[in-house]
């Protein structure tokens, strides 16, 4: 939507209409909000400092859908089994390889990007439903894959392989309250290499083509091409998520969380953050991690309450409390919990005119 502001308030310059912090108070929020993040291992608990490392390597993993899905258009139900690829790719080069866990992690990267444009290719004959169902197709065949295939590296059908903790000279991250670092920084750049991207010729390209790609080929946009480099895009940030969870695991398998349900949750997580928009997969992962966790605190007061049915308790509550939030949120805020963002921005703004 557009920035609404009260009148008066305009740009004269092309650095001011493209700036993201417009006022003096941004760069303090700004700075005050890294400062927390990354002191966050100080002065939070064990468990508000692995729920935010869990939470940073799968924005990214989202962020890498919110490229192909929310600014492209293009539905993929195989975003985990990239994750796993990502994972796998980063942990054979640290064992096998020797390299360092900060170069293989860009590798891994890179490498589960080109593997993404084998699966990009349909996205040229098909759309929608049909192109859902050829994204499945990678959630089935890596995790194949991985179990049957050079079983003597990959773990065989065990689906699973131990990984190293990253280090530096002599000093292990070997802590989630390290570790948690290094996610966070490839938080950091991830979210400004893709701010800017939606600002380029290449975002706006995305973006005409998921909503008029008839129209963006008459204008000169060479679809396959673009849907190619979209597929790549969300593959390779996949395939760091992927990296980094791995490693902070300090494992790497099937049995680590990588299948069909993964998918569909980060799906879930972008439809209630937002579509196409940079905050939706912030809002979106916060939220349904946090609440993932309140319904497992939930069922587990329930399973008290009734012994009998404990065991159905705990592993149906968070599924079904899940669907119900997202089922509520497609009903009652669509766009996303950005869109109200916005919404709120704008409305104070023009206070004391808002409605």
């Amino acid at each position: 939507m557009a920035i609404l502001r009260p009148a008066g308030d305009f740009d004269r310059t092309y650095r001011q209409d493209m700036a993201l912090l417009r006022r003096p108070w941004h760069y303090a929020l700004l700075a005050l909000a890294l400062l927390a993040a990354y002191t966050l291992p100080l002065w939070g608990s064990a468990y508000v400092v692995s729920t935010a490392n869990r939470i940073t390597y799968t924005i990214v993993a989202v962020q890498g859908l919110n490229v192909l899905t929310g600014y492209t258009g293009q539905i993929s139900l195989g975003q985990a089994a990239f994750m796993l690829l990502g994972g796998y790719f980063s942990s054979l080069l640290v064992i096998h390889a020797g390299f360092s866990f900060f170069i293989a992690l860009p590798v891994a990267a890179l490498a589960t990007g080109l593997a993404g444009l084998l699966f990009g290719l349909p996205s040229l004959r098909v759309k929608g439903f049909y192109l859902a169902m050829a994204t499945l197709a990678a959630q089935f065949i890596i995790p194949w894959l991985t179990r049957h295939t050079f079983t003597d590296y990959l773990g065989g059908s065990s689906g699973r392989i131990s990984v190293p903790v990253p280090q530096v000279g002599d000093f292990l991250f070997n802590e989630v309250s390290r570790y948690f670092y290094i996610s966070l920084t490839v938080l950091l750049i991830t979210t400004v290499l893709l701010f800017n991207l939606s600002r380029t010729r290449l975002g706006r390209a995305f973006v005409s083509v998921r909503d008029n790609d008839l129209a963006a080929e008459l204008l000169g946009v060479n679809l396959f091409t673009y849907k190619l480099r979209a597929f790549f895009i969300a593959a390779m940030l996949a395939g760091a998520a992927g990296a980094l969870k791995a490693h902070s695991q300090r494992g790497v398998g099937t049995e680590f969380g990588y299948g069909l349900q993964e998918s569909i949750l980060f799906l879930g997580m972008l439809a209630i953050g937002g579509l196409g928009t940079n905050l939706g997969p912030f809002l979106g992962v916060v939220t349904v991690l946090l609440l993932e966790d309140a319904a497992g605190l939930a069922g587990s007061q329930l399973a008290a309450l009734f012994p009998s049915e404990a065991a159905r308790l705990l592993t149906s509550f968070r599924p079904i409390f899940f669907g119900l939030i997202l089922m509520l949120f497609l009903i009652f805020e669509p766009r996303g919990l950005a869109h109200r963002w916005q919404l709120l921005k704008a409305g104070w703004r023009l206070r004391p005119f808002a409605r």
